[in-house]
């Protein structure tokens, strides 16, 4: 493994522009793990400066601004009230100034309960409340947003958590469940289903089999192979898989499912007890039974075939991103102290590395979806406990809050930049079930002087 240990991450440092360029601030990590104990200094200075209130809904530093371009309960363009639970988001180009926004929807009403978004001939469970809505967004120069059009693009699914884009404009909207008919619903659940992002109306939501029926979180794609890796939110017991497609970039032709494992080490228990920068050797397992009827009695099914056959265990992975030919995923309650492990993996090399692990709330709580600036920039939506941050990362890894919630203490989700880098479009999650505490989904733009910063 020597050769991968001399690719090292500041080798890099040169590269500061484009998605890329995320391996230089990732590099950065390990010395905020040596600067844990003194918060000051990891809570990063050299991000854009202090927070302040910008609005009843956010604070951020200095020169920035926000709208919301979209609220719960809303009437879109299509008729129908905006959906609860905003989650995973993934933008699209469409023109110079124009982008489209596909946006999950976390609804967890049980069936009776549920409102579905789409006519019922449309839905893929005409008894669940989930799916996706897209958005389009006129822009300015300067980042600021008009939101032109919005409407229901798919329904019928349930806690349809986050997911990811593909190279060929489409989003895979991910359910976190497996329950089905044994719990009322009229179809099994949890599965990743395709929407165009072109699509100028529903489109009828169908489950991609093959690529797992477990608690889905996040999707990546390599664009040089088209394989398609999932990531697997189930506490304790989690799996990184890959998905090979028969068809490059046809995903409903089928594949095949795999499971990461470390060579020589079957069963490995990744969850605690690493060190940063060790790189290991990776294998796939193959998943024989990607969608189990068993499943829907235990959501670690297809997990526990990959792990008896040798795969890793992790523990509740969440986001997950393409960038410097590699994917980077985070665990979001790995690690000694359950405050969430980064971890890279490099297809060309087979070879997987732990790239951090957070040693304290004050430098990083529960990461959960991640995104990159045009420019390289990371910034990180934190997912846990009082977790009501945005955090951004410098080149040299110190991590800074880049905005913080103030209505709410409801998590960030589905942050994206505009290709241009001038516009942040983030949701606030609001309630999940119909009987929350009437804090209200919405999305947000944010503009300013990114320039100023690392972002």
């Amino acid at each position: 493994m020597n050769r991968i240990a001399r690719r090292d991450f500041v080798r890099q440092a040169g590269r500061w522009a484009g998605a890329a360029a995320l391996a230089p601030s990732l590099s950065g990590l390990a010395a905020c793990a040596a600067r844990a104990s003194a918060p000051a200094a990891a809570s990063g200075a050299r991000g854009y400066g202090p927070l302040r209130p910008a609005g009843r809904e956010l604070a951020l530093p200095e020169g920035f601004s926000y709208a919301v371009i979209s609220m719960e309960g809303h009437l879109m363009s299509d008729g129908r009230p905006t959906p609860r639970a905003h989650d995973g988001m993934g933008l699209f180009p469409v023109s110079e100034g124009v982008v489209r926004l596909v946006r999950n929807h976390e609804d967890q009403d049980p069936p009776g309960v549920a409102v579905p978004l789409v006519p019922r001939e449309l839905a893929y469970d005409p008894l669940a409340g989930g799916g996706t809505t897209t958005l389009e967004v006129g822009l300015e120069s300067d980042g600021r947003p008009t939101l032109l059009r919005d409407f229901a693009s798919s329904g019928g699914t349930t806690i349809n958590c986050a997911g990811g884009t593909t190279p060929w404009r489409s989003w895979l909207s991910c359910e976190e469940t497996t329950f089905g008919r044994g719990r009322g619903w009229s179809v099994p659940h949890g599965y990743v289903f395709e929407i165009p992002a072109d699509a100028d109306e529903p489109v009828r939501a169908e489950p991609i089999r093959e690529m797992g029926r477990f608690t889905h979180e996040a999707i990546a794609v390599d664009p040089d192979t088209g394989f398609v890796y999932e990531t697997e939110d189930y506490n304790r017991r989690s799996g990184f898989y890959r998905f090979r497609p028969r068809t490059p970039g046809f995903l409903a032709g089928g594949g095949a499912l795999e499971m990461l494992a470390v060579r020589g080490e079957p069963q490995v228990d990744l969850r605690t007890g690493q060190r940063p920068g060790v790189w290991r050797e990776v294998d796939w397992v193959p998943i024989e039974h990607p969608d189990p009827p068993e499943a829907e009695r235990s959501a670690t099914t297809v997990w526990a075939e990959g792990f008896e056959a040798g795969g890793a265990r992790f523990s509740r992975l969440e986001g997950c991103w393409y960038a410097d030919r590699s994917l980077y995923f985070h665990a979001t309650n790995g690690g000694e102290a359950q405050l969430g492990q980064v971890w890279r993996y490099v297809p060309a090399e087979e070879a997987l590395v732990l790239v951090f692990e957070s040693p304290s709330a004050d430098v990083l709580n529960g990461p959960d979806n991640v995104t990159v600036s045009p420019r390289g920039g990371i910034l990180i939506c934190e997912d846990n406990s009082g977790a009501t941050h945005l955090r951004g990362l410098t080149p040299l890894g110190e991590i800074f809050p880049f905005a913080r919630n103030i209505l709410n203490q409801r998590e960030f989700a589905g942050a994206c930049f505009s290709s241009n880098g001038r516009t942040l479009f983030i949701n606030l999650q609001g309630d999940t079930i119909s009987m929350g505490p009437g804090n209200l989904g919405q999305t947000f733009a944010i503009w300013g002087p990114w320039e100023r910063g690392p972002l």
